[in-house]
């Protein structure tokens, strides 16, 4: 297989004690994954068994977005993302945006709550847990704004930009570590903006918007400064393999311009999915005005009624 009409075979990385210590971590999130997808198929099934129905459409979301867990770290992507810069940052978009707005489009949280049976009196079960979780100071902090901001935007500059990812990137627990901090702060950031799952912080349609672009111009100044930059700024990726074809300077060009150009697509998506939230939320209001303007009519039809009868009884 050639690479870029260079003319060269592309050749994967040789195996090592590394690549094997990899294929561990590889390992680690597709089980994740399966356990996943067991626990929300289980949940489905217990629905449907005693009548409740659950909107497939929900069931298709959570299962493309451990699909795309599982393509950014449990496949030969993995493999190139320890020797390619670009592909790396095709990983961390992919476990840090896209990822995350498909599992919250699964709603899991809603689904657990329905699922889980209530526990006797007195006592506490995995649902009364999950109730306690989500009512907790811990949660209420690590999902407000000026939290999850700073910290959608730290793990951007505050790992690329210091030897932090050099020193993850070196060890099977730094590297699944680094992965799985992507996936958490992608949840944490955008689990209310998209409001589909109940939490601590229910902020107004137009807050969940500005929270949503306040984090975007950080990616597009980081993706520029990669592209920028006159020396490769980590040094992992300093020194990529001469059968790939590819510089240095050249794959982070590649990095920033995915990181700048990535943005902007699951952004649309929240946009989007907050917009048809919104109109179905005022479409409920709307109806349930109407219904209460319906019966306050009824009940001044009702009482302009009594008073005729109250005045024929007189007469």
């Amino acid at each position: 297989m050639d690479h870029g009409g260079h003319g060269m075979p592309m050749e994967l990385p040789p195996f090592t004690l590394g690549r094997a210590l990899e294929l561990t971590g590889e390992t680690f999130f597709l089980m994740a994954s399966l356990l996943a997808l067991g626990l929300y198929g289980w949940a489905v099934v217990r629905l449907r068994r005693r009548g409740d129905a659950w909107p497939p459409a929900r069931t298709a979301a959570f299962v493309l977005g451990v699909l795309t867990v599982v393509l950014a770290v449990g496949t030969g992507l993995n493999t190139y993302g320890m020797v390619l810069f670009s592909v790396h940052m095709v990983q961390h978009m992919l476990l840090s945006m896209l990822a995350p707005i498909l599992l919250l489009l699964g709603a899991p949280v809603t689904l657990a709550l329905r699922a889980l049976p209530v526990a006797g009196r007195g006592r506490k079960g995995p649902r009364e847990l999950l109730v306690a979780l989500l009512h907790s100071r811990y949660l209420r902090v690590v999902t407000h704004p000026a939290f999850t901001v700073p910290l959608f935007i730290a793990s951007l500059y505050g790992l690329y930009f210091t030897p932090l990812v050099d020193v993850l990137m070196a060890s099977r627990a730094g590297h699944i570590a680094m992965n799985a901090h992507f996936i958490a702060v992608g949840l944490v950031f955008f689990w209310p903006i998209m409001g589909v799952d109940p939490g601590p912080h229910r902020p107004g349609y137009v807050m969940r918007m500005l929270e949503l672009f306040a984090g975007m111009p950080f990616h597009a100044f980081f993706g520029i400064a990669l592209m920028m930059a006159s020396a490769p700024m980590v040094d992992t990726y300093a020194d990529p393999p001469a059968s790939l074809g590819v510089t240095a300077l050249g794959d982070q060009n590649a990095a920033g311009g995915i990181a700048w150009a990535f943005s902007e697509i699951p952004s649309v998506l929240v946009l989007i999915a907050l917009l048809f939230q919104w109109y179905r939320s005022e479409q409920r209001q709307a109806r349930r005005q109407d219904r209460a303007a319906d019966r306050d009519g009824d009940r001044e039809l009702a009482a302009y009624n009594a008073y005729l009868a109250s005045l024929h009884s007189r007469r």
